[in-house]
């Protein structure tokens, strides 16, 4: 039987006030982000931690008061300083410092350091009362497909999280960290390689030249680019190659030879996503009063007939007796239901 995602959770409001900084250190202690930190809130320190194991890479998700941080070179040789840091900021104003260099990061920018090097930090809200979030990964230098030589001039600036290839990488680190039940531990190593493509692409874009990030790397980035894209306009008729690949500023050609090594095309691929969104629609009973005909075009599906066909093809039987077969369970509990609320009137 498939198990979640391997976590753990920090929560300092399960100790006394006086001892909850003293448990966020300890936990901070255990990181390869080792720092000696300075807050007004020490004597109640409400501040929340929960862990992600992805295999080549750890995600923190983080909730706390404000704070000032600084690692120094005695604390690097105390902690597993071969790692990058990067982090994502959700709520408050960050401001990072790393080799001289400066950057001030607010909700939905990214930030990149290097854990061998002397580093400071600086985390406020508008609002002293209300907490800060970032989600943080770790990632060992190995995992990462570029230089540290290289990638020296993108440490503590400042990254877009909410355009391009940046907005992809922080919806899918929020997705992952706000519901890690819904994945199993058995997918831990694929989810961390595809947040690590993305990060390597986000680098590299940020970099001199994007040539610096390996072309299989590339990708993978792009392909999973591409597949959000296709997510998120499903439902519009008019999806098409030339329009994703319009999209993302690459020809129709190449958008067919990305997908050439994932064994299907890019029309199975909108296909096969636009039946199985009308599938889970179809087994809705929320749904139950749609026609079938609306759910299909929701999703794309202009021509019911070619929507009867494909649905029968991929899953051998029509629309209309597959919705029927998973109301019958439904119909099944209701009349038992009623059978009680009669029996009850006796």
């Amino acid at each position: 039987m498939d198990t979640e995602l391997k976590r753990q959770v920090f929560d300092t409001e399960q100790v006394p006030a006086a001892d909850r900084f003293g448990l966020w250190l300890d936990m901070l202690a255990s990181t390869p982000g080792l720092m000696r930190v300075r807050t007004e809130h020490a004597d109640n320190f409400v501040a929340r931690s929960e862990f992600l194991d992805l295999g080549p890479m750890q995600l923190v998700r983080h909730r706390y008061p404000s704070l000032d941080g600084i690692r120094t070179r005695k604390l690097i040789q105390r902690s597993d300083a071969d790692y990058y840091v990067l982090a994502l900021t959700l709520a408050g104003t960050g401001i990072a410092g790393q080799d001289g260099q400066r950057g001030v990061c607010r909700p939905g920018d990214f930030t990149f350091y290097d854990c061998a090097r002397p580093q400071e930090l600086s985390h406020r809200g508008e609002d002293g009362d209300q907490p800060l979030r970032s989600i943080v990964a770790f990632i060992p230098y190995g995992a990462v497909p570029l230089a540290n030589r290289r990638l020296a001039p993108l440490f503590a600036g400042r990254m877009s999280g909410t355009e391009g290839i940046g907005a992809l990488l922080a919806d899918y680190l929020i997705r992952l960290t706000n519901h890690p039940e819904q994945y199993h531990a058995a997918d831990a190593e694929r989810l961390g390689a595809v947040g690590l493509d993305l990060v390597s692409t986000l680098l590299g874009r940020h970099l001199v030249s994007e040539d610096a990030v390996p072309t299989e790397v590339r990708r993978r980035a792009l392909l999973a680019q591409v597949r959000s894209h296709v997510r998120q306009y499903l439902g519009d008729a008019a999806l098409s190659p030339q329009s994703i690949a319009d999209a993302h500023h690459i020809s129709v050609r190449s958008l067919h030879r990305l997908f050439e090594a994932e064994e299907t095309t890019v029309a199975a691929y909108i296909r096969d996503e636009r039946l199985a969104r009308c599938r889970r629609d179809l087994a809705d009973p929320a749904l139950g009063d749609l026609p079938i005909q609306l759910v299909a075009g929701r999703w794309g599906f202009r021509d019911k007939a070619h929507f009867s066909r494909a649905f029968r093809a991929a899953y051998a039987e029509t629309p209309q007796a597959y919705r029927a077969r998973h109301r019958e369970p439904a119909r099944i509990v209701n009349t038992a239901a009623s059978g009680v609320n009669s029996g009850g009137t006796y």
